[in-house]
This record gives C-alpha cells, sequence and structure tokens, in this order.
C-alpha cells in the first residue's frame, strides 16, 4: 500500500494512494487505521513530507565511491540530522550561507512506526512503516573540514 501525507481543505491527513486519488486514512498509519471514502485527487493536494519525525538517523559512507578504495567500516558510521531537514515533494532546498559545495544524493528512507530498542535482523522489519525516497545534502566543504557530519548536513 501507498501512503501518502497531505494537506487538503486546511487540514493535514494521510491516505492510501491508488491512481491519482487518495483515500483518506481514519488515523495515523502510526496507529490502527481504516481506508475512508474520502477522497481526494492528487492534483488537488499538496503532499507533504510523509512525517514529521523526531529524529532523523543517518548511515555514512554508503555509496562506495566514498570509501575511495578503503575497505567498509565494520560498524556502520551513524550520524544524526535535524527532525526539520525533513521536507515535502517541491519543498525549496535552502542553501546554508558560507557553504562554497552543496550536493544532494538519492538517499532511501525507512520510515520506522514505532519505538524500538536493541533490534536484531530477526526483528527489524515489524518496525517498519515503509520507505520512500530522500536527498539527503550536504556542505561538503564544511564536512571535509569537521569530522562532526551533522553541521554539514541539512
Amino acid at each position: 500500500m501507498k501512503i501518502a501525507r497531505y494537506l487538503a481543505h486546511g487540514q493535514i491527513s494521510y491516505g492510501a494512494v491508488e491512481g491519482n486519488s487518495v483515500n483518506e486514512l481514519s488515523a495515523s498509519p502510526f496507529e490502527d487505521f481504516t481506508i475512508t471514502d474520502h477522497t481526494h485527487k492528487i492534483s488537488e493536494v499538496q503532499l507533504l513530507a510523509p512525517c514529521e519525525p523526531s529524529k532523523v538517523l543517518a548511515v555514512g559512507l554508503n555509496y562506495s565511491s566514498h570509501l575511495h578504495d578503503r575497505p567498509a567500516p565494520e560498524i556502520p558510521m551513524i550520524f544524526f540530522k535535524t527532525p526539520n531537514s525533513v521536507i515535502g515533494p517541491g519543498d525549496t532546498i535552502i542553501r546554508p550561507k558560507g557553504t562554497e559545495k552543496l550536493d544532494a544524493e538519492a538517499e532511501l528512507v525507512i520510515v520506522v512506526k514505532d519505538r524500538c530498542h536493541k533490534l536484531t535482523k530477526a526483528n527489524a522489519m515489524e518496525h517498519i512503516l515503509g520507505y520512500t525516497c530522500g536527498n539527503d545534502v550536504s556542505a561538503r566543504d564544511w564536512q571535509r573540514d569537521d569530522r562532526n557530519w551533522g553541521r554539514a548536513k541539512s
């Protein structure tokens, strides 16, 4: 099922996308919900970011080209991004003042549906609501000069 978060008539809702329409959900997809009969044409709503996350965790060095012929780290490089770094389709990416090298990469985004701790390969999938695509925007000049990648990420 394709789920979208959208704005229609001043109200933010979630819906199930079918073709060129979105059928409103009775509740957030993070809760128990049903698909209602209330339908909108996609062209008549404003699509939003899939959720308003409390945190954004990212994995660094996930492109082999970033490794520069070095072996991949045994433990993934995890860093945080601020929740306001998540924007919707068509929203403007703000270029930070002072950066000379802004870069964007296509990334797979995993939307986690609930709190989880000490996940294993066996139970991780139980906590995934869905997947979407996103831009990982980086100020490469800041990232190069600072080991704290969080400052270079939008």
